[in-house]
């Protein structure tokens, strides 16, 4: 067994070995080529390759104004450092709040909260201040900014069941540009024009289902990370081959393909006339 290979577990489903990242294009008018593969071992977070990613993008003048990714790439901190480092809009769907107030249709999630950054201050629904902001770090190792209520000022609140279920309240977020683009990217994703973007997204999953059936991607033929990155190496020029030949003999996409099951639904679908 090779030294490099990790247990990786993603949607409950786990492996030994590696993790493979294709970036490809998405013009309408021209062939979906892959033009850049980065393999890492499989216990490396996506997000955490989004900056190596365009770092090489960069080398080679393949830098995309819109990265289209996974939700599993959408950290604060790499859109802030896609924007700021290479003016790369890092588009895809972020990871909603989890606490039990976001849950819960009459709390009070961080959302209404206000926060001064300036004087490092946060002022929960009734108006009551923070006495606390602390620079932290998460279970990820990334930065967060922990503010902390009274426990005699939320104890006498008469909002307090809607709010915490301890004796006072904290609320962790990510510091201020970091928030701000968190905040942004949900706004976007909610609206319609957001889904028609992301829909573009498609392409690449069905790379990676041609790259599985037709040369056997989730199957290393040699142990070790740099002989498993030559092999996707050469796993991406085969489809591009494949590919740009197929445009040749027909210049055109294929329509996204729609099994004959689900050709069946639609059909029962349609309203009778």
């Amino acid at each position: 067994m090779s030294l490099h290979a990790r247990l990786g577990v993603k949607r409950n489903q786990g492996w030994i070995g590696y993790k493979v990242h294709l970036t490809e294009t998405c013009d309408d008018d021209e062939p979906h080529l892959i033009v850049h593969t980065e393999t890492t071992v499989a216990t490396t977070p996506d997000w955490g390759m989004v900056e190596p990613i365009h770092d090489a993008l960069a080398q080679h003048d393949c830098l995309p104004s819109m990265h289209v990714v996974d939700g599993g790439y959408m950290d604060a901190d790499a859109m802030v450092t896609s924007r700021t480092k290479h003016a790369v809009d890092l588009y895809g769907p972020v990871a909603l709040e989890n606490s039990w107030q976001a849950k819960a249709t009459d709390a009070f999630d961080l959302s209404h909260f206000h926060i001064d950054w300036q004087n490092q201050r946060v002022t929960c629904p009734t108006g009551q201040h923070s006495y606390s902001w602390t620079l932290t770090k998460n279970r990820s190792g990334q930065e967060v900014v922990y503010a902390k209520f009274a426990a005699a000022t939320c104890q006498r609140c008469p909002s307090r069941a809607q709010c915490t279920h301890g004796r006072s309240r904290g609320v962790t977020f990510r510091p201020r540009e970091r928030y701000l683009a968190l905040q942004a990217a949900r706004e976007r994703q909610r609206t319609e024009a957001f889904k028609e973007t992301y829909a573009v997204r498609a392409g690449i999953e069905g790379t990676l289902s041609q790259a599985v059936r037709v040369s056997d991607l989730r199957q290393a033929r040699y142990f070790g990370l740099p002989k498993t990155h030559l092999q996707h190496v050469i796993t991406a020029t085969a489809i591009n081959l494949r590919r740009i030949v197929s445009w040749l003999i027909e210049p055109s996409l294929r329509p996204t393909q729609v099994s004959r099951f689900a050709v069946l639904a639609l059909q029962h679908s349609k309203p009778a006339a």
